[in-house]
């Protein structure tokens, strides 16, 4: 299955509705992580082995041209355009139930 980590700027309400259709879903709020740094954000979705899902484009797909720079691997970045929450889960819960973690894994996928 594959695991969740939500930035600060996705509604929180994108949780539950995931979590309702079998998801296991983190948000930086149920970590502690509010107002930490996008890089810091990324590497604590790292350490929980969790895909991780933002609205911000810009910052984040530099953070990733800097990760595969670096060297370093992640378990796949989101990039959801902003829209109804509801739209927005159910966009998402069928890209998950389409890929497999192995295929999201060190990839950015637009959404």
């Amino acid at each position: 299955m594959i695991s969740l980590y939500t930035d600060e700027d996705v509604d929180v309400l994108i949780k539950p509705l995931l979590q309702a259709k079998g998801f296991n879903v983190l948000s930086t709020l149920d970590e502690g992580m509010l107002g930490k740094s996008d890089r810091e954000q990324i590497e604590h979705a790292i350490k929980l082995q969790r895909v991780f899902i933002t609205h911000n484009r810009l910052d984040f797909e530099k953070l990733a041209i800097q990760f595969i720079e670096e060297g370093k691997t992640h378990y796949g970045i989101i990039l959801a355009t902003r829209r109804n929450v509801y739209e927005m889960t159910r966009r998402l819960a069928r890209f998950l139930e389409l890929h497999k973690r192995e295929r999201i894994r060190d990839q950015i996928w637009y959404i």
